[in-house]
């Protein structure tokens, strides 16, 4: 039986993305960013930036290249999102119109910058559907950044909207809303890891992500030319905090990403044997070295070989054979 008729007894399944999102802003960027895509593979995701990335007066220039890379043959796995103006600019509707408007089909997902509400989020979903249905599609997904007190105390309902797969923090906007009582020193490691409130923000987005099955990512790291700082970000981001994702703003920064979120081979081929004893089973108890094992710990052990898979990671043959088992029922 497939594993979601089984361990998740009809509920959803948490929803997985690629570990890694890197960002792009000018045409040169986006540009080298798909190139990397096409010889790395789908195993990090692009997101193309039309807040920070337009230059003042050329927004709309900006918005038609934005559409017409994502529409082009370089879009090679449809891996590419936008981060639109948000919601209050009055280059907003324009980007949804030009953006979703002519390449909806292609868009993997539109990130929402920003945002105060829960009210908000549904109010800017509406226009997004009203543009992506007349372009061919009903189900364009939305990721929403937390950067603001009023986003933080509504997560759990922001994550709890059908259409929203993703909330990503936004460090640098939350610590300057405090206006000077959270330290610059919060932005960066270590402090961005020990500040009792941005802790407090980081494990709050969090839990509202794993509470509806929806993925948490990560804050950017902005120390771009050293790759064991960016390694390390991503390791306690992912073991002490729960995020499953990580921005990325260099190509440097995405294989530091991908192999800090990445299972282990340990892991994986603890998955696999916990795993096809549980399929022998019929997903009944088992118990593995000592250990007892049920449907609790299956999900776990499930979603690491997922993991696996989706970060490109060459699986034994055992484990490949329970993730096509999983896919082909």
């Amino acid at each position: 039986m497939h594993p979601s008729e089984v361990l998740f007894q009809g509920k959803r399944q948490p929803l997985l993305l690629p570990a890694c999102d890197h960002y792009a802003g000018s045409e040169k960027l986006m540009r080298k960013s798909m190139a990397l895509q096409q010889e790395l593979g789908p195993v990090f995701d692009i997101t193309f930036d039309c807040e920070d990335g337009a230059v003042a007066g050329s927004e709309a220039a900006h918005a038609t290249l934005v559409a017409s890379l994502v529409n082009s043959d370089d879009n090679r796995f449809k891996r590419i999102g936008v981060r639109l103006h948000d919601t209050g600019s009055e280059h907003f509707a324009n980007d949804v119109a030009t953006i979703v408007g002519s390449a909806a089909e292609r868009l993997a997902y539109v990130v929402l910058p920003k945002v105060e509400s829960a009210d908000e989020v549904i109010r800017a979903i509406d226009l997004i559907n009203e543009h992506a249905v007349k372009a061919g599609r009903d189900d364009l997904p939305v990721h929403v950044l937390i950067e603001t007190h009023c986003a933080l105390r509504e997560a759990y309902d922001i994550a709890a909207l059908p259409q929203v797969e993703c909330l990503s923090f936004g460090i640098m906007d939350f610590v300057s809303a405090h206006y000077g009582a959270v330290p610059a020193s919060a932005m960066r490691t270590p402090g961005q890891f020990t500040h009792p409130l941005v802790v407090r923000a980081k494990l709050e987005m969090a839990a509202a992500c794993h509470a509806h099955g929806k993925v948490p990512s990560h804050n950017v790291t902005t120390d771009i030319k050293d790759s064991a700082v960016v390694a390390n970000d991503a390791q306690r981001a992912g073991a002490e905090f729960g995020f499953t994702r990580m921005w990325s703003i260099h190509p440097d920064q995405i294989k530091p990403i991908l192999k800090a979120f990445t299972p282990r081979l340990s892991e994986v081929n603890e998955a696999t044997n916990i795993l096809t004893e549980a399929m022998a089973a019929n997903w009944g108890p088992i118990a593995q070295h000592g250990r007892l094992h049920d449907r609790a710990s299956y999900r776990y052990y499930w979603t690491v070989l997922q993991r696996a898979k989706l970060a490109g990671l060459a699986l034994p043959e055992a484990a490949a054979a329970i993730v096509n088992h999983t896919d082909s029922n």
